[in-house]
């Protein structure tokens, strides 16, 4: 099957000391006394183990330049990913883009299944909790039209403005101290349809953020029209741009490229975020602090090892299976199953992908390897990268990479677990 013929553009996001300068250079002192000028940046949340330890040959690190790197730990900045964090999430519209309907009907449109979302995909270990202390629009001070705002692209002068004015709209009503990050949903009817243009954009660890209550607001999330697959599911399914956009300021990167979600496919919400439910990889859930030490294996004896791996979307048991190639990738090796937050596998089995943390959010920093190439895949959902669909390998298969030394074999299914073989020559 192929995949929808309606195309998801490429979002953009801002993210780190590479582009700062061209994002958030605002000043600080419009809007209410409570802004000022000092700027301070919050660590993010996950204590991944030490070097030391025995994932420390696991843990690839990416050069300082690459933004939103797949290394671990997460570097500061970002949002915490663990424990209760606290959503700040505003409804804002404009003269000439009146809300629609009550902003309280905005804001169900993403909650509570955000918030659910990431209680499964988390274990329960991320106690998401979004707040609306301004019930209803937040109305900006110039019409929609003059903030210039074309794509998703936070370098635009508009976004910088838009920001600001934000901020100040919100600060004499709200203490941002309260929070840890920033939800807009804006109303749908500003700007064209995200069937043609993608507006929605992450700011991610801005360390030049505008200062309200004595707080940067480093982290924050926009979501403009309504992003409907054109499968009729939009208010089961239209949300999941607020968790991929959420991602981000957690610290995650896009893993589509500019060809759309050809990489991963519909494997991570963070390639795909259209149509059916889909969690995240193993090797991101380890990043924000999802999974235990126990839970990964860090493959870098020589000779043959076996590994028993269980369902990725169940708690407990082992997840992840780590080869380290250098310092800076890897093979990710994880069993995927039709349950939790993965109601779109149509093929369950053991997915193995390369992780990239030298390459850059939009770049292709993870690669997920397909078992049955040019199948057609085996799904008929909208807007899911079929061909990748039934990419996961199944008992008596296994992947190959001769010039590593790398062997990975799926060798048997027990009550519903895997187990894999990997070798190293």
């Amino acid at each position: 099957m192929q995949p929808s013929s309606r195309r998801i553009r490429p979002r953009r996001i801002a993210a780190l000391a590479s582009v700062t300068a061209l994002t958030l250079a605002v000043s600080t002192s419009a809007g209410s006394g409570h802004l000022s000028a000092g700027v301070t940046t919050a660590k993010a949340g996950p204590v991944a183990p030490a070097r030391g330890s025995a994932l420390g040959p696991c843990m690839i690190t990416g050069d300082p330049s690459v933004q939103l790197s797949e290394g671990v730990p997460t570097s500061g900045g970002y949002s915490r990913s663990t424990g209760t964090v606290r959503a700040l999430t505003l409804m804002v519209d404009f003269s000439d883009a009146r809300g629609q309907g009550r902003a309280q009907d905005r804001f169900h449109e993403f909650f509570p299944q955000t918030q659910d979302w990431f209680r499964t995909s988390s274990y329960g270990r991320l106690d998401y909790r979004a707040e609306t202390p301004i019930r209803g629009w937040l109305r900006m001070p110039k019409p929609f039209e003059e903030y210039g705002i074309e794509r998703g692209a936070p370098f635009e002068p508009g976004y910088r403005d838009l920001v600001q004015d934000i901020v100040a709209a919100a600060d004499p009503k709200v203490d941002f101290r309260r929070y840890d990050f920033l939800n807009v949903l804006v109303t749908p009817n500003a700007g064209p349809s995200a069937l043609d243009t993608v507006l929605s954009v992450t700011f991610a660890g801005n360390t030049e953020a505008p200062v309200a209550d004595g707080v940067p607001v480093a982290n924050a999330s926009f979501v403009y029209s309504r992003q409907d697959d054109g499968s009729g599911a939009y208010d089961r399914t239209g949300y999941r741009v607020l968790p991929h956009e959420n991602g981000h300021v957690f610290g995650l990167p896009d893993l589509y490229t500019q060809e759309g979600g050809g990489a991963v496919g519909h494997w991570d919400i963070m390639s795909e975020d259209w149509g059916a439910n889909n969690d995240l990889l193993g090797w991101h859930k380890w990043k924000l602090g999802w999974l235990d030490a126990a839970q990964i294996s860090c493959a870098t004896a020589p000779g043959t090892t076996e590994y028993r791996l269980t369902p990725l979307a169940r708690p407990g048991g082992p997840k992840l299976v780590f080869i380290p190639l250098d310092g800076r990738t890897g093979y990710a090796v994880e069993l995927r199953t039709r349950e939790g937050n993965d109601e779109s596998v149509c093929r369950p089995g053991v997915l193995i992908y390369q992780v990239d943390a030298d390459v850059d959010t939009g770049q292709g920093p993870v690669r997920v390897y397909d078992s049955a190439r040019d199948s057609g895949g085996c799904t008929r959902s909208p807007n899911v990268h079929a061909e990748l669909s039934d990419a996961p390998f199944a008992p008596g298969e296994d992947f190959k990479d001769p010039r590593h030394g790398i062997l990975i074999t799926v060798a048997a299914e027990l009550s519903g677990d895997h187990v894999v073989r990997v070798t190293r020559w």
